[in-house]
């Protein structure tokens, strides 16, 4: 019987090998937090008994999961691994996974690689609009052993994703990097309010070196560019309002275009932001 998603970090199998590398990302992102692993794979029953025999198809799945926990075990060898097999969409599979899971997570669909296309309805995109928990779109590629990288524009979902950030950044044991992007004609503030917003998250994670850069220009650009020598990037769901089935512009620029591994914060609050 497959183990309960309550608390663990839930990723999405399928049978390409970028959903092998998401599986590494995702079991990494466990080790760091102390979470076991849970292995997802959404079984077709139509396409199964169209096949000359359904056992053919079960069969295959279970050598999937089987083949995922070892590239699991490779990369994080003390993080426990279940397997589960469900029926339907994998989307709606994760999203159900998402109201007891601590993070799901999904592979891109090769959004980074699509240039300008925007495919609102990809599988990756529909789950981080709708997930109740942090989401991880991974990449085919793995990133660069960088620092971790969060956009902050000083709304309360960008303050939890800073908050976020500052525990992911410390259980990897690396650099954080905050970036506030101010757009052309707009207030902003002063170059101070990104660094008292990060010496206040930073007090609760005094081993975390973090940098700050206010910088003027387009924040889709310059997030996207920015991400390219990060890890990890991390990004608030969508501004001041956070709501299910919505994701801010930013958000979904880094979802499409960022080369790095993208976690949207959402479906948690302040307190659970710090002591995540």
């Amino acid at each position: 019987m497959a183990a309960p998603t309550h608390g663990a970090v839930v990723v999405g199998v399928g049978s390409s090998e970028e959903d092998l590398q998401v599986v590494r990302e995702a079991a990494a992102e466990a080790a760091a937090h102390g979470r076991p692993l849970h292995l997802l794979h959404a079984f077709n029953w139509a396409a199964a008994l169209e096949a000359p025999s359904v056992a053919g198809p079960r069969d295959a799945a279970e050598r999937l999961l089987e083949r995922a926990g070892e590239v699991a075990a490779e990369v994080e060898p003390a993080v426990p691994v279940s397997g589960e097999i469900v029926e339907g969409s994998p989307v709606e599979a994760l999203i159900r996974a998402s109201e007891s899971a601590y993070m799901v997570a999904l592979g891109d669909g090769g959004m980074a690689n699509c240039g300008t296309c925007v495919p609102a309805d990809a599988p990756a995109v529909q789950l981080a609009a709708r997930a109740g928990c942090p989401v991880l779109v991974g990449r085919a590629e793995p990133p660069p052993q960088g620092p971790v990288l969060v956009g902050v524009d000083g709304s309360a979902s960008s303050h939890t994703a800073l908050r976020f950030a500052f525990d992911c950044a410390d259980q990897r044991a690396a650099r954080l990097v905050a970036v506030r992007v101010i757009e052309p004609g707009r207030p902003d503030g002063g170059d101070d309010v990104l660094a008292e917003a990060v010496a206040r998250c930073g007090e609760r994670h005094p081993s975390v070196a973090a940098e700050c850069h206010t910088i003027r220009g387009d924040p889709d650009t310059i997030l996207v560019e920015q991400s390219r020598s990060a890890q990890v990037a991390l990004v608030g769901a969508r501004g001041d309002e956070a709501w299910r089935g919505m994701l801010g512009e930013v958000s979904q620029s880094l979802l499409y275009h960022s080369p790095a591994p993208v976690i949207v914060v959402r479906g948690i609050g302040p307190a659970s932001a710090a002591g995540a």
